[in-house]
């Protein structure tokens, strides 16, 4: 058998590629020590996730470990050597907001933990594939400068506007706002590229949007649609933080993002780079989202407006996904939002 390790294994798209890859013959390492408790708390436990996956998968093995230890990861690439086949990197620090008011915790999870995973990966299985889950954070705030046209429910772009199908990866990182967060993942991503690029490993970036599903267990700070979905609910109020709440956002559900992976591990690239997200076929702005909670339900989300965007927040984000389809033509969506909504209503967790 092949073997897998993959961190951040009891999040939304960890949990998802433990599934999959366990289904497809792989023995799987997860690691994962449950940060997101501490990041947004006691409801964003993934300790269910964890019990899920544990009794679903007889090839699956979870270790309790952070990945900023660095004696603790060597002790599992040393261990299991050149059988390990595939490093899939999910696990980081997702919040904008938490980033800010803790810079160095931020910083250790994001860039330094994943400079450890590479160096080993180097070390000790240089043929492994490695897969990094980046974010179209990279882009900071250029994408606000873009030309929008307000309309009733979502900013937009004009057809013919040169990036009306999406941010491709030519898109700018400089002269912008970041954010903290994005900052830190912008170095993950660089020096995951360099691994390729200058090492030779087979690394890849990619670039998300927002990615959901019924593993996510969204917070106020982190993970949007599952969270709205949460509110709606227990029918709390939910935050429109700027924008008018207009502000347009890609959905790509875990499974499609899972199957990006496996067609990627069957002809990897070193160093390469793609924006991935829903695209055209599967994107919404918050009112729309709410429009659409609202009519599969009897349900009526109660709106809190805060005028103050976040700082890096993006107005329109949808992604331009040509470049991976033109390189693996045999990856197919089959997710649109309103099917990852309705999806997200039927879930328990």
């Amino acid at each position: 058998m092949s073997l897998a390790i993959i961190t951040g294994s009891s999040g939304l798209v960890g949990s998802e590629a433990v599934d999959f890859f366990c289904d497809n013959g792989f023995d799987v390492i997860g690691i994962d020590n449950n940060f997101r408790k501490i990041f947004f708390g006691e409801d964003s436990s993934t300790h269910k996730i964890k019990n899920k996956i544990k009794k679903r998968n007889k090839n699956f093995k979870h270790i309790n470990l952070d990945i900023r230890s660095l004696d603790g990861l060597t002790k599992i690439f040393k261990k299991y050597k050149k059988k390990i086949s595939l490093i899939i990197h999910c696990a980081a620090q997702p919040s904008h907001d938490y980033a800010k008011n803790n810079l160095f915790l931020d910083f250790d999870i994001n860039a330094k933990g994943t400079l450890n995973l590479l160096e080993l990966t180097k070390k000790n299985c240089p043929d492994a594939v490695f897969i990094f889950m980046s974010t179209n954070k990279v882009y900071g705030d250029n994408p606000n400068k873009l030309n929008f046209v307000e309309k009733k429910y979502r900013w937009e772009l004009k057809k013919k506007d040169k990036l009306y199908r999406g941010v491709d990866e030519k898109f700018s990182v400089d002269s912008c706002t970041h954010s903290f967060f994005g900052v830190s993942k912008a170095y993950a991503d660089l020096i995951v590229q360099e691994y390729g690029k200058n090492i030779g490993l087979k690394t890849v970036c990619f670039r998300a949007g927002c990615i959901t599903g019924p593993n996510h267990n969204g917070s106020h700070l982190h993970g949007f649609l599952s969270y709205l979905v949460k509110v709606a609910k227990i029918k709390n109020k939910y935050s429109l933080i700027g924008y008018k709440g207009k502000q347009v956002r890609d959905n790509l559900h875990s499974k499609d993002l899972i199957n990006c992976f496996w067609e990627y591990f069957k002809k990897p690239k070193a160093g390469e780079v793609y924006n991935i997200g829903g695209g055209r076929f599967s994107n919404c702005s918050i009112l729309e989202a709410i429009n659409v909670i609202e009519t599969l339900t009897n349900l009526k989300v109660k709106k809190k407006i805060i005028m103050k965007p976040r700082i890096g927040d993006h107005i329109w984000y949808v992604t331009n996904n040509k470049k991976f389809k033109s390189h693996f033509p045999k990856w197919k969506q089959k997710y649109n939002t309103k099917g990852i909504i309705s999806e997200l209503l039927n879930s328990s967790i």
